[in-house]
């Protein structure tokens, strides 16, 4: 099961069945969903989102740390504003994939990043040399956020869900907020 982490201004935690409509405001938004297929579609309704929650319990209570899926919670208000996974990238299972997904009113407020940067320390306190982000290369915002957190491109590969996607890697010397952000991708442009 996936620890609870805090930051500033987050709590990652355990996702709960009671979370359904919350995180349909979320996967079931075109904007983010986009982002997400063919690994994912947009979740059409709340049946859906409620069986899919459960599923995402269900595979979260099998997971080896610090493999896991939590959402995504403002503390503040408490309000999940979205989810967050490290989970193993197929074929193989043998690197580390670090995600997010966001609801589009709360993008350019850092929570990106503040997401990543305390899901790479947790992975990194669990013997984990490196994690990596793949990023679809039209998907500016993101490959933007993981630069931010010091995540370096290697290179682009489709050996990950049969698309082309942009690769991008963290070690823990690169874990420094305040480090210079890494090269993009030949042509991808920052938002």
């Amino acid at each position: 099961m996936a620890e609870q982490l805090v930051t500033e201004r987050l709590v990652l935690r355990s996702w709960h069945v009671d979370d359904a409509r919350a995180a349909l405001d979320v996967f079931g938004h075109a904007d983010v969903a986009r982002w997400l297929s063919p690994i994912m579609e947009q979740v059409p309704d709340l049946p859906a989102m409620r069986l899919l929650l459960r599923q995402w319990i269900a595979e979260d209570a099998r997971s080896i740390p610090p493999a896991g899926r939590w959402s995504i919670q403002q503390r503040e208000d408490e309000r999940v504003i979205g989810g967050a996974t490290l989970l193993p990238l197929p074929p193989g299972n043998q690197d580390l994939e670090i995600g997010w997904q966001l609801h589009p009113d709360v993008w350019g407020q850092g929570y990106s990043v503040e997401t990543t940067y305390a899901l790479a320390q947790w992975a990194f306190q669990h013997e984990v040399d490196e994690i990596f982000a793949v990023v679809r290369p039209s998907n500016t915002r993101a490959a933007a956020a993981v630069r931010r957190n010091g995540m370096e491109w290697v290179g682009e590969t489709s050996k990950y869900f049969g698309l082309t996607m942009e690769v991008f890697r963290l070690r823990l010397a690169d874990l420094d907020l305040a480090a210079k952000q890494q090269r993009l991708p030949p042509g991808l442009e920052a938002e």
